[in-house]
């Protein structure tokens, strides 16, 4: 490059950016909690999250393997499975307020199977689950296509 005498440039000092990246540090670092809340699954999240992809895996299943594939409830142990699906729990503050199958309550039996079967379609499925801030969820299937969907009850 060619100076020329009397000719500036304009530029940010170091001290300048150093002072930048400090305020971009500090506000990184306030957010990071909120950042991390939001994406660690808990609480009433994850117990919908459970219930959803335990759903999602069972018809998946059934439809490439073209046979009836099940999601299992116990609903005193508070526990979600299928095949395709890590077995899961639900969070202690979460219960099963109802858990209807083919219109029969089940929240206090043993055990609940939804069938899903290879043509997408489902059993008729709800359940209710509360937790201890009395949040309430609706999760249900479409039996025509085996698909959950996820309802606030107020």
């Amino acid at each position: 490059m060619h100076f020329r005498k009397g000719t500036f440039y304009r530029a940010f000092t170091l001290i300048e950016i150093m002072i930048v990246v400090a305020i971009m540090g500090m506000v990184l670092a306030m957010g990071m909690p909120s950042i991390v809340k939001t994406l660690r699954k808990e609480g009433m999240r994850k117990a919908v999250d459970d219930v959803m992809d335990a759903c999602k895996a069972a018809r998946s299943e059934a439809i490439l393997k073209q046979k009836t594939s099940d999601v299992v409830f116990h609903p005193a142990d508070g526990t979600v499975s299928a095949p395709g699906f890590q077995a899961a729990t639900f969070p202690k503050n979460v219960e099963i307020q109802i858990l209807g199958v083919n219109f029969v309550q089940y929240e206090k039996a043993d055990e609940a199977k939804i069938h899903f079967f290879p043509n997408g379609t489902s059993d008729e499925f709800t359940i209710v689950l509360q937790d201890d801030q009395f949040q309430t969820r609706q999760i249900s299937l479409d039996v025509m296509t085996g698909l959950p969907d996820v309802e606030a009850i107020r």
